[in-house]
């Protein structure tokens, strides 16, 4: 039997076991549950601590965590892990309280319970749907097909393809493999609901960590554990002005970037909310914590670093290059099932995420109140995986993946978070000044962060140092206009020590 036959065939074995595993723990839950909605969404508040950690882990950690920020060749992208760990901490000790004593299925419920109005909790809940649709989506199973290529040496097939007066040079078999990922991992947030992802994202993710730290310890053997010829600037964790995170940014923005991400983000926050109880909930948060400062900082940084010196700057190509060189053939094809997994679960948790937010936030509030949810999901879930391979080209066109998911998500991160801050640290605020202060955000930092823009990085300032801008001048707005327009003084009064009835009142 050749290599290749043996590589492929532990990868169909293993994608095969883990679905068929996920089945078997699904197949009789949730049958009996009356709330479809909570069922669908919020697997019936059954998951363990275990699958919540399992779920937030390899949700997040996908082939565009590992392929680019890998891509990158750096030790400096760690520092977006580590950081993570206090978005988690303020998750389970700040934003989890909340959720459950208002007994929400949506991070964007609690806006409408806090300004007492619908359409605030509608459009931010259409702003996070966009940035699944428009930017996780089709970024994950971008990254994933071109992780495929690398590691099974599958050959390109370039093509010309023109979209009104723009001409894309697009490789026919990403768009291949992009779009199997898209249809098994439909198919996955259809039928399984978010039980059925969270119990496969939790299996895969094992398999996932254990083989991506193998790939670390063969990398640095293949090298004698030595770093010497590699630039100083790719090892180093103190970044000047000129590096992807310069040290100053972990001073403005980028703390809130994980407070944004962490802690509201419905695709996050979703899993640690299905917990049968906040202690739950907290622990499995914990657990994922644990993961992302032990074991995460790791596998993202040092293969694409020994990849330099092996192969030189070869970008987001990196890691599929070094795993599919050093790792022997039995283990390359478990290591493809793993990633395939992660690729699949990332891709199906947003597409599942965001097709709660529409069912629960907008078509209940405007539509139906009472759909077929499962029906309305997958017309959903079909239109966004058909939207995300459509845009697969386009993101291929990219230089850095991870740096322009970066860039494109802070349009949306700090407006939505301001309204989270104004609705949970005041009262006394009109839902409307909230609004308009999103509005101008996403302007304002398109106008600060885009190249096309006349106002583009003013004073030569990083992106994430115009993200705090972003922020604190939407606090601003909201507050200003609240006086102004509204004739409301905002009283400064936490959420988190109020009843449901006394936040109404």
């Amino acid at each position: 039997m050749s290599d290749s036959s043996i590589q492929i065939g532990v990868f169909l074995i293993v994608t095969v076991l883990i679905a068929f595993v996920t089945y078997l723990h699904c197949k009789n839950k949730g049958h009996k549950e009356t709330n479809q909605t909570k069922e669908y969404f919020l697997a019936g508040g059954g998951l363990a601590w275990y699958f919540v950690a399992g779920s937030i882990t390899l949700t997040n950690l996908s082939t565009d965590q590992l392929v680019g920020m890998n891509g990158n060749q750096m030790a400096l992208l760690s520092l977006w892990e580590f950081s993570a760990v206090i978005g988690l901490i303020v998750l389970a000790k700040v934003f989890l309280p909340i959720y459950y004593r208002f007994n929400c299925t949506t991070t964007t419920e609690l806006l409408e319970i806090r300004y007492n109005n619908k359409h605030i909790r509608a459009v931010i809940s259409i702003l996070f749907f966009l940035g699944s649709a428009l930017i996780f989506c089709p970024a994950v199973i971008y990254s994933g097909a071109l992780f495929m290529q690398k590691m099974f040496n599958i050959e390109t097939q370039f093509v010309s393809v023109t979209i009104g007066s723009s001409e894309f040079i697009v490789d026919m078999m990403i768009i291949y493999i992009s779009a199997i990922f898209g249809i098994v991992g439909a198919l996955y947030a259809i039928f399984g609901g978010l039980r059925a992802v969270a119990v496969s994202d939790t299996y895969s993710g094992v398999i996932l960590l254990i083989m991506a730290l193998v790939v670390v310890f063969l990398a640095l053997d293949k090298i004698d554990y030595s770093f010497a010829g590699i630039p100083a600037e790719r090892l180093t964790l103190i970044g000047n002005d000129e590096s992807p995170i310069p040290w100053h940014t972990l001073l403005t923005g980028m703390i809130f970037i994980q407070m944004f991400y962490w802690g509201t983000n419905q695709v996050i926050t979703q899993r640690a909310m299905a917990a049968p109880n906040i202690k739950e909930a907290q622990k499995g948060v914990f657990a994922a914590a644990g993961i992302r400062l032990l074991i995460v900082p790791a596998i993202i940084v040092i293969p694409g670093i020994v990849s330099y010196k092996l192969y030189g700057d070869i970008g987001d190509a990196a890691y599929g290059t070094i795993v599919g060189d050093l790792l022997p053939t039995y283990l390359s094809g478990l290591f493809a099932a793993a990633m395939a997994a992660a690729v699949l679960t990332t891709f199906n948790s947003n597409l599942n995420s965001a097709t709660a937010l529409y069912v629960c936030d907008v078509h209940h509030a405007y539509f139906n109140k009472t759909p077929n949810v499962q029906k309305l999901s997958g017309i959903v879930t079909a239109i966004m995986t058909l939207l995300a391979l459509a845009l697969v080209m386009v993101y291929a066109q990219a230089d850095s993946i991870i740096n322009l998911i970066q860039q494109l998500y802070g349009l949306l991160s700090m407006p939505i978070l301001s309204v989270f801050i104004l609705g949970l640290a005041f009262k006394n605020v009109h839902a409307t000044a909230g609004l308009f202060s999103v509005i101008f955000g996403v302007i304002l930092y398109f106008l600060l962060s885009f190249e096309v823009s006349p106002f583009f990085q003013p004073f030569g300032l990083h992106f994430i140092h115009l993200m705090f801008i972003t922020l604190v001048s939407c606090l601003t707005l909201a507050l200003l206009l609240n006086w102004a327009l509204f004739g409301q003084r905002p009283q400064f009064h936490w959420v988190g020590n109020e009843t449901e009835t006394q936040v109404l009142s």
